[in-house]
């Protein structure tokens, strides 16, 4: 009877253990946070030029100049720093960009804290978006 206990114990682990990996491939952002708006002007210069810059300082380093996930750092992180330039990641919400900078995941780290001012995170999610093929 033990045996049977051990095993089961055991097929139980390893089921949960596959299932937590399954689940964090997906990054589930809550509907409420993907259908916040950005609230800043995509198109004042003095905002396009912010944006840039903050990309530089906090995103390049892992990301790339270009958003496909080439970054010096990039060889550094275990999971998929991802490809900013894709259809795929263009076609995320504003709101969905912003939740998972400020949050962070894994290797990504929360924003919320290293960048405070929330609109220069939203003027970050502006300069992904230029970042398209």
């Amino acid at each position: 009877m033990k045996k049977q206990t051990i095993i089961l114990l055991f097929a139980s682990s390893v089921a949960l253990y596959s299932f937590t990996l399954v689940q964090s491939k997906e990054w589930v952002v809550p509907e409420s946070a993907k259908n916040v708006k950005n609230p800043t002007d995509k198109t004042d210069k003095e905002n396009i030029s912010i944006s840039k810059s903050l990309y530089s300082k906090h995103c390049q380093s892992c990301h790339g100049k270009e958003g496909y996930g080439d970054g010096p750092k990039a060889k550094e992180l275990k999971g998929d720093v991802g490809d900013f330039s894709t259809a795929k990641f263009q076609s995320q919400t504003d709101g969905a960009l912003f939740y998972k900078m400020s949050k962070g995941r894994d290797d990504m780290p929360a924003f919320d804290k290293k960048i405070p001012d929330a609109e220069d995170r939203w003027l970050i999610v502006n300069y992904i978006r230029t970042l398209k093929q």
